[in-house]
């Protein structure tokens, strides 16, 4: 995993916790929800090609045994 993807994480998690706390003193309650299952399925995403990698990698170690 390279620090490039490590810090594009960070700066989402940023981005949608100041995002939250401006829709939640607004009331907009059910948009700061959607803002963070956004931001969750967008780091997903990101990780998916490493976490297939990994487990490509686990059943390859246990093949070997």
């Amino acid at each position: 995993m390279d620090f490039g993807l490590i810090l594009r994480i960070a700066v989402v998690g940023i981005i949608i916790s100041i995002l939250n706390q401006i829709l939640k003193q607004t009331g907009k309650d059910d948009l700061a929800f959607l803002s963070s299952l956004a931001g969750l399925v967008l780091v997903l995403f990101w990780l998916l090609p490493h976490l297939t990698e990994l487990f490509i990698k686990i059943e390859q170690l246990f093949s070997m045994l």
